[in-house]
């Protein structure tokens, strides 16, 4: 499947995890769970988990945290893969 194959079936994806001012720490689980679950998850960085970094930042360190991929990030949402 390619990305424009993964990006378009994100688009109706609703938002089921969301980073906010604790960090990252305790939605790792979380996101590992739901990408054992299904192979596409719609994570929202809220605005006082972005603090001095940026969304993209934040995307790439927790899709290093749970080995999935990135598959796209728009706004302050991003979508992962596994």
């Amino acid at each position: 499947m390619t990305d424009d194959d993964l990006k378009a079936r994100a688009h109706d994806l609703d938002v089921t995890v969301w980073v906010g001012k604790s960090g990252l720490d305790p939605v790792v689980d979380e996101l590992g769970d739901q990408l054992t679950d299904r192979d596409l998850v719609k994570v929202k960085f809220l605005r006082a988990a972005r603090g001095g970094t940026t969304t993209d930042e934040l995307a790439e360190e927790l899709a290093d945290r749970v080995s999935a991929d990135l598959v796209d990030t728009r706004g302050h949402t991003a979508v992962f893969h596994r």
